[in-house]
């Protein structure tokens, strides 16, 4: 097998393997084949995890700042030298572009963790003067945090949550999706390597149910997931039984406006990236195209003609740009969706179901899907389908366009696209998204608060904000004089 690890789960500092639990398959999703088996955590690993985690953490909350924050950017370095390496594994556990993974996977979960090994420092509290009397504040760890990553980024989500955990002092234990659990291990080594005590960052691998028992676990402080709306509320729920803090970044069906007034080859490059980069498979695109009606047909006829070019085949060749999607559950749900979009009466513009590869056959390809005419109230234009499958929407009036942007239960991310930079803010300030561009689209910066409204989620990962949601703050109040009382 292409890709078995030394053992199923990182715990302590080295590479454990449970004894009963369940076994199960890594796939390639571009032929199939069996890369790595991988069992899931049994519940001896599981509290051997969260005894080195309540140890591992004792240490380094006791570390300085500042040295926390050369561990980071050390690991940081080692992610960048073995970014090759990382990025085939990830190719080969997720189906996505070696193209892809070169600069937005491992790499972009280096430029992650440096950034917040770089905040260390400011990790201060503030003095305030009650004449005479003062007060100050102090920024304090959560403890250990559980990290809940999904299939479409698996290393960069584990960086995404495991870098503002550790630079706060908390200890973390994080669990890959069970369809990509290979990279959150090679991250687990990177950090080991630049330092980080035994126990501070634990790998274990399962399904559903290891993640409950972890979630209700009384040594678990916070919970940080990343996964779908569903996934969210029942992770939630069992978090607010024992009073948790939560972090949830989950599903979308966001909107992109353009204008009539806008760049039209930008703007289909900005669709492009809304809706088949990593095949779609990427909770913040933009999947609603609100297209003004006065350059709908030359947006149309030009997506279509750059769609045409796109190149499917095999992910590990550097001139393919668009891979498999991550498992035949996947598959089948998009062409499900695909086949809903034809029966509605949209109008089908390219795409439209399976592709066909040369020598990956049993590979789970599809056709990057254009639809045209769609109605606000048809399927593909209200539920979440997780594949590249873009509808495009006509428009006229600006205050209408928002209303039916906003007419959602996501609230993930929007884009606007025009000439126009006051209509540009003037149409963002109402779109009700956490997320938002102005003339791009998908770009996150580590440096940008990165989350959503409504079902979308709750919390921020990304920027200074996030150290907010991995720390607590203490206040003390120091009296200078004598305390008076009643008797």
């Amino acid at each position: 097998m292409r890709a078995q690890p030394q053992a199923s789960h990182y715990v302590g500092g080295s590479y454990v393997e449970s004894q009963s639990g369940t076994p199960f398959d890594s796939l390639y999703p571009a032929t199939g084949e069996v890369i790595a088996q991988i069992r899931a955590a049994d519940d001896a690993v599981i509290e051997a995890a969260i005894r080195s985690a309540q140890e591992g953490q004792k240490v380094w909350a006791a570390t300085p700042a500042v040295e926390r924050g050369r561990v980071l950017r050390r690991a940081a370095e080692i992610l960048r030298e073995k970014n090759r390496e990382l990025s085939i594994l990830e190719t080969l556990d997720t189906g996505k572009p070696l193209q892809e993974t070169l600069i937005a996977d491992a790499a972009s979960g280096a430029d992650c963790l440096e950034y917040f090994g770089g905040l260390a420092a400011t990790l201060t509290g503030e003095h305030i003067d009650l004449g005479g009397s003062f007060a100050y504040t102090k920024r304090e760890p959560l403890g250990i945090c559980f990290g809940i990553g999904a299939w479409n980024y698996p290393i960069q989500i584990a960086c995404w949550k495991s870098a503002p955990a550790l630079v706060c002092g908390n200890a973390m234990i994080f669990k890959p999706s069970e369809v990509t659990p290979l990279s959150a291990l090679k991250l687990a080594e990177a950090f080991t390597e630049a330092g980080l005590p035994a126990g501070v960052f634990n790998v274990l691998q399962g399904f559903g149910d290891v993640g409950a028992k972890l979630v209700a676990h009384p040594a678990i402080a916070k919970v940080s997931l990343t996964g779908s709306v569903p996934t969210g509320a029942k992770v939630a729920a069992l978090a607010g039984e024992h009073l948790k803090k939560t972090t949830l970044e989950l599903g979308g069906k966001s909107p992109l406006i353009v204008f009539e007034d806008a760049d039209i080859e930008n703007a289909v490059s900005a669709a492009i990236n809304a809706n088949f980069y990593s095949t779609g498979q990427i909770c913040s695109n933009g999947t609603r195209v609100f297209v003004h009606e006065a350059i709908k047909e030359a947006f149309v006829a030009r997506l279509a003609e750059r769609t045409a070019k796109a190149v499917l085949g095999d992910p590990l060749d550097e001139a393919t740009n668009i891979g498999p999607l991550v498992s035949k559950q996947q598959l089948d749900k998009v062409l499900h969706y695909m086949q809903i979009g034809q029966e509605e009466g949209a109008r089908l513009v390219c795409g439209g179901g399976s592709a066909s590869v040369a020598s990956f056959p049993d590979g789970y390809f599809v056709q990057p899907t254009v639809f045209a005419d769609v109605k606000d109230d048809m399927r593909i234009a209200r539920e979440e389908i997780f594949g590249p499958v873009l509808s495009v929407l006509d428009f006229t009036d600006e205050d209408d366009v928002i209303a039916r942007a906003n007419d959602t239960d996501f609230g993930l991310a929007a884009g606007v696209f025009t000439r126009d930079i006051q209509r540009a803010h003037r149409v963002i300030d109402q779109l009700q998204a956490g997320t938002c561009w102005i003339n791009t689209y998908n770009l996150t910066p580590i440096e940008m608060p990165f989350g959503g409204y409504k079902k979308s989620g709750i919390g921020r990962e990304n920027g200074h904000a996030a150290i907010e949601y991995y720390s607590q703050t203490k206040s003390v109040y120091v009296e200078m004089g004598g305390v008076e009382a009643a008797f």
